[in-house]
Parts: structure tokens; sequence; C-alpha cells
């Protein structure tokens, strides 16, 4: 017999709320889940995974169960909620978009991106982060870093970065300086672009905080960086505000001949 699990804790997320209430009315009409799937233009197995929170369903999934089971908005609206509510499980949700998109393009005003960074580079901010375990922290952002990489050109990074990044030493002298000649050899693979804001170009609106925009398959999402943690953002319109800012911050910034030239000029400073 096939294995059931057990319905995702609704008290934990508004994800997993919406997850509970799409298993609870799917098992209270009689459908399977090739049924619910028919109904929602999806596989059985993207019910399933809808159903155990492992991915997360779009606005069209929720209009066509509206419809079918005459709920008016119930499933819109229980979307639109868990998309604006604190998601406990973010960071395990931005890890899975980022082994998925074909494009990352990343804004970062305080710490060179995760993908470019030295294993000493990372670990001088797992030493100064709030976790208890700096191991278990280390070793979860390495394998981020080489998941990034072990899909070659399969995926592409944007990433722009304020001068105020190359200017504060992290880790001592020969661990920046390991950093940048790292950021300037990353800054010749056909798949990375970097581009540095320079402290010339004034004001920018970047100045609020870190961000991302991921291209999957079918759309895009974004992440927006905060203290103790971030917000996912899926919401197409949201989306595209968080990608023309990017596209703002990036009128700031050098070209990418010239950004290596100031990488460069930061590593020849340090003693």
């Amino acid at each position: 017999m096939p294995i059931v699990r057990e319905p995702l804790d609704p008290k934990i997320s508004m994800w997993y709320f919406l997850a509970f209430y799409l298993r609870f009315w799917r098992e209270k009409m009689g459908l399977s889940l090739t049924q619910c799937g028919e109904i929602m233009g999806v596989t059985r197995g993207s019910v399933s995974n809808f159903e155990a929170g492992r991915r997360r369903p779009h606005d069209d999934h929720m209009r066509a169960l509206d419809r079918h089971f005459g709920t008016g908005m119930l499933f819109q609206l229980l979307l639109w909620f868990a998309r604006m509510a604190h998601d406990p499980n973010w960071g395990r949700q931005l890890v899975k978009y980022e082994q998925e998109a074909h494009l990352i393009k990343t804004y970062h005003g305080q710490v060179i991106p995760l993908a470019l960074q030295t294993d000493e580079y990372t670990w001088a901010y797992v030493q100064v982060g709030n976790r208890k375990d700096f191991d278990s922290e280390m070793a979860e952002r390495v394998a981020r870093k080489k998941s990034f990489f072990s899909r070659g050109s399969a995926v592409e990074m944007w990433a722009t970065i304020d001068e105020s990044v190359l200017a504060r030493e992290v880790g001592g002298p020969e661990v920046m300086r390991a950093q940048l000649e790292h950021l300037l050899a990353m800054a010749e693979l056909p798949q990375v672009s970097i581009r540095i804001i320079p402290f010339g170009s004034g004001a920018h609106v970047g100045v609020d905080g870190s961000l991302q925009v991921l291209s999957l398959e079918s759309r895009d999402i974004a992440y927006s960086g905060a203290q103790n943690g971030g917000r996912l953002i899926e919401t197409p319109g949201e989306v595209r505000e968080l990608s023309v800012m990017f596209d703002r911050i990036g009128a700031k910034a050098a070209s990418e001949a010239a950004s290596r030239e100031i990488i460069y000029r930061y590593m020849e400073q340090l003693p």
C-alpha cells in the first residue's frame, strides 16, 4: 500500500495552512491526486508536492480550484496571504529556487554574494552570526556555493556590488586579498557578470537592502533581504518592481571592465 503522509501542521505558516486546506478540500470532494491535477492543469506529482509543501502553487491553479469548488476567491486569497506573511521556511525555499534558476540577478551593499565568496571569507561571517552551530552553518553555505557552480553555464549570475563591500576588510588582509583575487577570477567566467557601484555614483535605491531576482523556467521570483531573515516575493507585480529596482541600481554601476579595475585597486592597497 502507498504511504499516506500526515497533513502538514497548518499552524506553522500560511503556506502550510494553504497546503493543508488544499488536501482537505481534495479529500472532502473525493478527488484523487490525478483528478485534482486535471482541474488545476498540473500533474499528479505536482499536486502531491503542493500538499507536502515542497512546491508552491500559482495564481491560475488557485483560480481553477475556486471555479471548480465554487469557493469564490477562497484559494486565491489563501495564496495571497501566504505570499504576504512571514515564512519560517523562507531560507529552504530560496535555496530550492536558486537550484532551479537559469539566471540570478543579485545586489549586495554589505557583503560579497555567497556564490562568489571564498570559504575563508564565508567563515569570517559565519563566526559573527547568531547561529550556535558554526560548523553546520558553514557546511550549509558551502553546499549552496557548490550547487551554483556545479551547474556550469546552465545558470548565469549578474552581481551588482557596492564599493563599500570592497573597502570592508573581512577576516584580515590575507583573507581579503584572496577574496578579491577570487572575485577577479569569477569575473572572467562567461556565466558571471560583476559590476561595482563606485562611491562617486552617489545615492541609489539599493541603500534599503540586498535583493535577488531569480528567473525560473516559467516565472520570476524575488528575494528581499532584511535583518533576521528576509522575504520571498512571488506576486508577479511585486517581482517586477524589484526587477526594475535592480535595473535602477545597475544604472549607477561601472562597466564590467571598469569594475575589475576597481577590484584590482582595492586588492593592491592591502598590505
